[in-house]
């Protein structure tokens, strides 16, 4: 016996611990599937939990757009309030009549170029009163984002986001297999690394407690303390930011910031946000409150490009949720009418002046998968706290002044579970086929590398690679290609459906096989289950 020792070899492995990993059409260990509601307390809790995390995007985008729009306080306040109202009644729509998944719709960050596009155009430039330099800049965003809306309205509710025509019978959605989902999914979550650690490293005595707390309370407590129900993994981000956001009340009361420099005070310290003093105490927000649009063509298409890249980005988005939420892959129609409800959610933002356009939060998806709940209900509950708290404009301005680098530590976990749960689609696809790992490599990398590109150029130069005298042209290409889940999506899709898309062992590589059952909402029985319209709609709008 080698090794002289007293001990026997090791006894050979089971056949069974042998075998891989079964392959799952849903997600295992879901606690709450979308259409299996926890009990109502728990289910306003989580509701809750799910409204401060989609603060952070709905706060940070406004704060960073108003001041160059020529905004005060006041107008930030109200902005917010807006961003807030409307995305508590595109995520109802969206629930209710659109997927019907459990997706939050937020302010999304692939409409920045363009709305800073707006903002230093030059016939605003000569106004000299802050304030109307604000109001005209907002109704110029408006106007763009109302054409702009179309774009999806027209792709969702004509289905060309699921057929193309008769003739050439399927397009994107029926072409897109596991493979190709990869990289664009991946990227939905991995993509948005920059809002992660470089946005806690901007109070890293806040950002870093609220990161170690946050995994410590979902990832250790719940295997060290036994209680035999879900509580620490499921309010995790209940139980850590009162905590940290308390601990950093007590740095800025105590005087630690007291000659720090302005940058990190307004990073750090919990009074220096402005929106307590110029939020009103109760205010509805309602359509064209800034006054009339005003439209211009150049503006328009540029918003038209980003409004494509949000489809597509929120393409991935809604596969991650279906995902997360224990369904089965979401049917192309049924993509398609979310797409048409997207669309009309950015129509809401032009009409009432967001100043932002809307896709699926991100790091909502991500929360789904931290509470291991993904139940419809608890979204729809989270809507009604957006709507609530934006109307009571005082009591929302409290939670919405928690500093920025408290939402960038869970960033750092949601955005994580989102890149991961793309990755999981590689379970459909053979990792042993050189054809699979060239694609999925060389779109992940260039998903990754060309925006980068794009992002230092910008940085250094001050404007985009593309610097034509036409502004709405090198606003399109600046916004496509410097997203990061729309190029590693194109890349990948474009390779999957070129390169020996015919032979049959491909197929079976690629996982095409494996979603061919979910191409039509009929094939599979568990589509009526979890995506049918509510009140009998149905009958009047089928889904094919």
């Amino acid at each position: 016996m080698a090794g002289g020792g007293g001990g026997g070899a090791a006894p050979a492995p089971k056949q069974d611990e042998l075998q891989p990993h079964p392959v799952k059409d849903q997600l295992p260990n879901v606690s709450y599937c979308i259409t299996s509601p926890p009990p109502w307390p728990e289910a306003i809790l989580l509701g809750f939990q799910h409204y401060l995390v989609m603060l952070g995007t709905t706060v940070i985008i406004p704060t960073a757009l108003v001041p160059q729009m020529g905004g005060g306080n006041d107008e930030k306040a109200r902005v917010i309030q807006t961003v807030l109202f409307v995305a508590g009644i595109n995520t109802l729509l969206q629930t209710f009549f659109g997927t019907r998944l459990p997706a939050v719709i937020g302010a999304s960050y692939s409409f920045v170029i363009p709305t800073i596009s707006i903002i230093l155009a030059g016939r605003y430039s000569n106004e000299p009163d802050p304030h109307e330099k604000f109001l005209r800049i907002m109704r110029g965003t408006q106007g763009a984002l109302i054409v702009a809306s179309t774009l999806q309205i027209i792709l969702g509710f004509s289905g060309l986001w699921r057929n193309v025509t008769r003739l050439v019978e399927t397009w994107f959605v029926r072409f897109l297999s596991p493979l190709s989902a990869v990289p664009l999914v991946a990227l939905v979550g991995f993509g948005l690394y920059e809002l992660g650690f470089p946005g806690v490293a901007k109070c890293v005595e806040i950002g870093l407690p609220q990161l170690i707390l946050l995994v410590i309370i979902s990832q250790y407590i719940p295997h060290a303390v036994h209680l035999g129900r879900h509580v620490f993994d499921r309010f995790a981000v209940l139980f850590s930011i009162p905590i940290v956001w308390l601990y950093a009340y007590l740095l800025t009361v105590g005087g630690a910031y007291r000659h720090s420099p302005p940058k990190t005070q307004f990073h750090c310290r919990t009074d220096r946000s402005g929106l307590i003093s110029g939020a009103p105490w109760i205010r509805v927000p309602y359509p064209f409150q800034w006054g009339a649009p005003t439209f211009d063509a150049g503006e328009a298409f540029a918003m038209m490009a980003a409004s494509f890249v949000a489809l597509v980005e929120s393409t991935g988005a809604f596969i991650a949720v279906s995902r997360y939420a224990s369904a089965t892959p979401v049917p192309p129609s049924v993509l398609s009418r979310g797409i048409g409800w997207q669309g009309i959610g950015i129509l809401l933002d032009g009409l009432f002046g967001t100043g932002i356009g809307s896709s699926v939060s991100v790091e909502n998806a991500g929360l789904l998968a931290l509470t291991r709940v993904g139940s419809r209900r608890v979204v729809q509950i989270s809507a009604g706290f957006m709507i609530f708290f934006s109307i009571l404009g005082k009591f929302g301005a409290v939670f919405a002044s928690i500093p920025a680098p408290i939402f960038a530590a869970l960033y750092c976990l949601f955005f994580a579970y989102v890149g991961a749960v793309g990755l999981s689609f590689l379970q459909f696809c053979n990792l042993n086929s050189f054809r699979t790992k060239f694609i999925l490599g060389f779109a992940v990398f260039m998903g990754l590398s060309v925006p980068q590109y794009f992002n230092e150029y910008t940085s250094v130069a001050g404007y985009g690679p593309v610097h034509t005298h036409a502004r709405w042209f090198n606003d399109i290409i600046n916004v496509i290609f410097s997203s990061k889940p729309f190029v590693a999506g194109l890349v990948a899709f474009f390779l999957d459906n070129t390169l020996h898309r015919h032979d049959s062992a491909t197929r079976k590589d690629r996982g095409y096989h494996w979603w061919d059952k979910f191409r039509s909402f009929k094939t599979d029985t568990r589509s009526e289950e979890f995506y049918s319209l509510p009140f009998n709609l149905n009958k009047f709008f089928p889904s094919v």
